[in-house]
């Protein structure tokens, strides 16, 4: 049966509106003026009482107000108690016969009062359970209405202010305000306050709204709500403790937070916990006093005025309280100031990795930080013993267990100014094993300050700061090969020892173990020997004594509790076709005594045969005697296949390079016959004929460049260059085809369009679908004409007087890229003096230019005036900027 809904009040209990539709949106007091007296002005300002007979009055008012709510809550408690006999007196009690009590209506939002209603009528345990279920639920109501009445004072008080009314009748106000706003009367209360402070809550609350206004305004209360429960509870507090409680629970747990720590900051730049909630005392204990070079999360909160939201403290590697409990959580620190002035770090916790915060809720929590600026700023850490952190008596747990060690090792506990801070660790114990680096009996060194025993820890070494750190946060410390620095009469020596530092209680442990020099020439050669797989053994003659290290067994593939092999014995183990070698090996270290070496197959137990090198030498007695052997065995298995593998790779490529260079020989000799570097002059009259070729100067790179100047039987000439595209004997045979083809072709008379036409058909189908490029042209001499055609080459270049400039570009399709094509030709008329020049891409190419700029050089080097047209073909190939070590070839006329 659902419930009425009931005015506010009754029952005890503020009315709240669960089901409040989208379209009555409550009225803000924010927003909307409060509604001024009959008898008064409006009022823009805050209003406060400012003369002593208005606050006499205003406190006469509340003193009445709080008796009256005192004897109510006295009615409250003897209603409670009659409630309870009713129950344990099994009285029944039905829906809309009597209102219904506050713990039954909670009961029936509460989805295990049904539960506990089956269990109440079954046993008389079970309904002494529903009763204690009942009564914690009115516990868990009363302490919210109790949190909550401060604020609803504060805004009667205000009310009362403003409206120049009494109490009670700020109290209606409070109601129907409520009521007509359809919220509940603490968070109407705090909309007052919020409008009549216009502080920093005020201001985030509204900031809040702002963000959130299209959303879901109930959150937005909700949040106003909590941050000045929130400021009513630190306000109310007596330590920071309390502070604590009253942030975590009131603000920071409904965003997700389970723990915070308050820290005061002190004038070294030490940080010390004021107080704590959600972490365990212990945790609270081991962290109570964080020294100045400690860097930690709260740390970086002090010292970057932004604050620190970090999303994993795992992954930031920073120390800092409940690290083990919430490994991967995020954390959130912030400086706690006013008025221009740090007073310490408010640092939250929450249990997973937190996720960028929207700026409203960053807003929330730099409201909370000032907040406890507040308390800090009167907030004075404890001195003398109550501060001192404690040891235990004499540490003699520690000093057992350090006497227990085998290694050196110094108990230290901490050693504190008259501020309480740390300056120093007093040596409290030294063991038995105890070595002064310095040379200094124990009895010296007990007692002292570490500083003053070993000034040197504070320097480069940073043993110190180390120990103060493990102190400071309870990690311990490893190191390998740490550089120790002690003073012997102002002379500093350096050892290098293992330290280990940990923390016990309040007291530390200093471990180190000082590097002995056999050990440690011991330990480079054991890695020396496992480096190069080398195994060692020793052999007494005459007892039959054999000693083998460890690696040696692994080469054997035998484990460490088998017997060693003894030299003579070593032909049984080797591959058969090494026995000779290996007789010989013995036979001059034993027979002839002197030192030998010997290579074999070893075959071990497990079917693996290693390639293994043996060294061994006598050591004779003073008479000459053999005494033992002793040697090395090394595993050159991947040397011996590597030797194998470049062996074959050599042999390989000896026989690669030796086919290429006899097919580029071929190659070469082929183009040379072909294409000769020079041809013999034509015989035209009125036409000089001159032709360069320059093969490539890489034999890899022979190509299928081509030229030709025929005088055809029509008495005109066959001008053309070409280039087949790829290198090698491919290029270059084919070149030779479409060379001989296009004479063939040209004895037809045909012009040059119809001839590019026909090879084209001779490039795609009858050598092997290669493709290339060529220019041909049909000079006249009686008419001094030049009919020409290309395809897919480039224009040839006219020299005439000083001027220099390619062709005008032809349509016309590479050779061999489609069965059939059309080339489009054209017809110049030259004059006496004039120079034309074929040429192939060879003589232009770079590979870091365009086209175009190469182009541009070699029209500027054409424009320049020669002798002869050798000359000139010749300062064309001497001052080419080509870089792509093609073949060139140049064909040139010049007209007489």
């Amino acid at each position: 049966m659902s419930e009425q809904p009931r005015r506010p009040g009754q029952d005890g209990e503020p009315e709240r509106h669960a089901d409040t539709g989208p379209g009555s949106a409550p009225p803000s007091v924010t927003s909307d003026p409060l509604p001024p007296a009959a008898d008064e002005e409006p009022k823009t300002s805050d209003a406060v009482p400012s003369t002593p007979d208005e606050v006499s009055k205003s406190t006469d008012v509340e003193t009445e107000t709080t008796d009256a709510e005192r004897k109510t809550t006295d009615v409250e408690t003897e209603t409670t108690a009659a409630e309870r006999k009713t129950a344990d007196g099994d009285a029944a009690r039905h829906d809309g016969q009597q209102p219904a009590s506050q713990g039954e209506r909670w009961a029936a939002d509460d989805p295990s009062a049904d539960v506990l209603e089956d269990l109440s009528s079954a046993s008389p345990v079970g309904r002494l359970a529903a009763t204690v279920e009942r009564l914690s639920r009115e516990v868990r109501a009363a302490q919210a209405e109790a949190e909550g009445r401060a604020l609803v004072e504060l805004a009667k008080g205000v009310l009362v202010e403003r409206l120049k009314c009494g109490p009670a009748q700020a109290a209606r106000q409070l109601a129907q305000l409520a009521e007509q706003a359809q919220v509940t009367p603490l968070e109407l209360a705090v909309d007052v306050i919020n409008q009549a402070a216009r502080d920093r809550m005020s201001e985030v609350t509204e900031a809040f709204l702002a963000a959130t206004r299209a959303a879901d305004e109930a959150e937005t209360e909700s949040a106003a709500v909590r941050l000045r429960a929130a400021e009513s509870g630190v306000l109310a507090a007596d330590d920071t403790q309390a502070v604590a409680d009253a942030l975590l629970e009131q603000a920071l747990r409904p965003l997700g937070a389970v723990a915070v720590a308050i820290w005061a900051a002190g004038s070294d730049g030490s940080l010390t916990l004021a107080g704590s909630a959600g972490f365990s005392p212990a945790e609270a204990t081991r962290w109570r006093y964080v020294p100045p070079d400690v860097v930690t999360v709260a740390r970086r909160g002090l010292i970057e005025r932004e604050g620190q939201w970090i999303t994993t403290l795992g992954g930031t590697g920073l120390p800092s309280i409940g690290l083990h409990h919430h490994p991967d959580g995020g954390r959130a620190a912030l400086p706690a100031g006013t008025g221009g002035r740090i007073h310490g770090v408010l640092e939250i916790a929450w249990p997973a990795p937190l996720a960028p915060q929207p700026p409203q809720i960053v807003r929330q929590v730099e409201a909370l930080a000032e907040l406890c600026a507040h308390t800090l700023e009167t907030y004075a850490p404890p001195r003398g013993a109550a501060h001192e952190p404690r040891v235990l008596p004499d540490a003699a747990e520690l000093m057992d267990l350090a006497d227990g060690l085998h290694d050196p090792a110094l108990v230290l506990v901490p050693h504190l100014d008259g501020d309480g801070h740390l300056v120093d660790f007093r040596i409290q114990h030294v063991n038995s094993r105890f070595l002064d680096p310095a040379g200094r009996p124990r009895a010296v060194v007990n007692g002292a300050l570490l500083l003053e025993a070993y000034p040197m820890a504070a320097g480069d070494s940073e043993l110190f700061q180390r120990v103060e750190r493990v102190y400071a946060t309870g990690e311990p410390f490893r190191a390998r090969r740490m550089n120790l620095t002690a003073l012997v009469d102002q002379v500093p020596l350096s050892a290098v020892a293992d330290i280990s530092i940990s923390r016990h209680g309040t007291s530390v442990l200093l471990i180190w173990r000082i590097e002995d020099e056999a050990a440690r020439l011991a330990s480079l050669l054991q890695h020396a020997q496992r480096l190069g797989r080398i195994g060692g053994f020793e052999e007494n003659v005459l007892t039959g004594e054999i000693t083998w290290n460890g690696q040696l067994f692994d080469l054997y593939g035998r484990s460490q509790t088998s017997i060693p092999v003894a030299l003579e014995e070593l032909p049984v183990h080797a591959h058969p076709d090494d026995g000779v070698s290996i007789r010989r090996f013995l036979r001059t270290l034993l027979h002839h005594r002197r030192p030998a070496a010997a290579a074999f197959r070893l075959q071990r137990p497990d079917g693996v045969t290693r390639h293994i090198r043996i060294v061994a030498e006598p050591v004779l007695d003073t008479d000459d005697r053999l005494l033992l052997v002793r040697g090395a065995y090394q595993d050159i298995s991947a040397q011996h296949w590597t030797e194998v593998a470049l062996a074959a790779t050599r042999d390989q490529l000896a026989h690669t390079e030796q086919q290429a260079t006899e097919r580029n020989r071929l190659t070469l000799q082929l183009q040379h016959a072909i294409m000769p570097p020079t041809q013999a002059p034509l015989q035209v009259s009125g036409l000089q004929v001159a032709v360069r070729y320059r093969p490539a100067e890489t034999e890899q790179l022979v190509g299928g460049d081509w030229y030709d100047a025929v005088v055809l039987p029509s008495r005109k000439v066959l001008l053309c260059v070409g280039d087949v595209a790829g290198h090698g004997i491919e290029a270059a045979t084919s070149m030779v085809v479409l060379r001989n083809a296009l004479r063939g072709l040209a004895v037809t008379g045909a012009g040059p369009g119809q001839l590019l036409s026909w090879l084209n058909i001779v490039a795609h189908h009858l050598t092997g679908a290669v493709t290339a490029t060529a220019v041909c042209g049909l000079y006249d001499p009686v008419k001094r004409t030049l009919r020409w055609a290309r395809a897919g080459h480039l224009p040839p270049v006219l020299v005439r007087d000083t001027e220099a400039d390619p062709l005008p570009l032809v349509k016309g399709l590479l050779l061999g890229a489609v069965p059939e094509a059309v080339y489009e030709e054209t017809e110049l008329q030259l004059e006496p003096g004039d120079t034309l020049l074929m040429y192939t891409d060879g003589l232009v190419e770079r590979r870091d230019r365009p086209v175009e700029e190469s182009l541009t050089h070699l029209l500027t080097t054409a424009r320049t005036a020669s002798s002869t047209l050798d000359q000139q073909l010749d300062r064309l190939l001497t001052y080419s900027k080509s870089d792509t070590d093609d073949d060139t070839c140049i064909v040139g006329i010049r007209v007489g």
